[in-house]
């Protein structure tokens, strides 16, 4: 789940838009109703943010408190104005990243992507054959070939390698996947999901990489860098160094 924080309703509800067409979850946000959510919110709400967008008019809304409720989810700032003291007002805010206006949503995914690996992704050159998650909407490989999935197990397979090997519930699947607003939908749907995409994975890997207990949830086995591997079990885990985007952009 993507929270998307601006004052203005329009805003919020076009990169709500916007992120559903790439297969991603958000949620929009006053300032205020921002604060009051995150103070309130549990801890398996919280871990389904996956990024916080922050809107330059309201970039003093994330306090010590809420940065420290928030975590290590990436704290994005989409700033109007790109010169370097309001770059740099920004980042010592705590942002991760600082974005110039207007930009295309999948470069928004992109950058996610590399803050949320920065520091501890393994060179791709040396990662053996496997499964390679990309975090940023495009189609998982294996050995190289993409492989079509439906966008809720995608994005649960997505989820489950952004956590880096940690253990998550079903809850806290259901809520990055679903987001907090999701109405009509049981929570008990991804088990289904999880259970089709072990399947697939199966199928195409020889084995499944998906680990699970009951009552303690599930994780994805990855390739940790630096230590051996056997090649039929690597799983890796692509950040894109660079990207190309279309010149479809959100101007707000």
């Amino acid at each position: 789940m993507i929270v998307v924080i601006d004052d203005r309703e329009m805003v919020t509800e076009g990169y709500k838009g916007l992120f559903r067409r790439e297969g991603f979850c958000c949620v929009g946000f006053k300032a205020e109703e921002f604060s009051i959510w995150a103070s309130g919110a549990t801890d398996e709400e919280l871990s389904g943010v996956e990024a916080v967008l922050v809107a330059e008019n309201n970039s003093d809304c994330i306090d010590a408190e809420l940065a420290k409720k928030i975590g290590k989810s990436p704290r994005l700032a989409l700033a109007d104005n790109g010169n370097l003291e309001t770059t740099l007002r920004l980042f010592s805010r705590g942002f991760d990243d600082v974005v110039k206006k207007p930009v295309h949503v999948r470069e928004i995914l992109a950058r996610i992507s590399a803050v949320r690996h920065r520091g501890y992704i393994a060179d791709n050159n040396n990662i053996q054959p496997g499964l390679r998650i990309h975090l940023d909407g495009r189609d998982p490989e294996i050995d190289g070939i993409p492989l079509k999935l439906p966008r809720r197990e995608q994005r649960i397979l997505e989820y489950l390698a952004s956590v880096n090997g940690r253990r998550v519930s079903r809850a806290q699947i259901f809520t990055a996947t679903y987001g907090i607003l999701e109405e009509g939908v049981e929570e008990t749907v991804v088990e289904s999901h999880i259970s089709k995409l072990r399947k697939k994975l199966r199928v195409k890997l020889g084995y499944d990489p998906v680990d699970s207990k009951r009552y303690l949830g599930y994780r994805l086995v990855l390739q940790q860098e630096n230590e051996p591997v056997d090649a039929d079990e690597a799983v890796a885990v692509e950040t894109p160094a660079s990207a190309k985007f279309s010149r479809e952009t959100l101007e707000a």
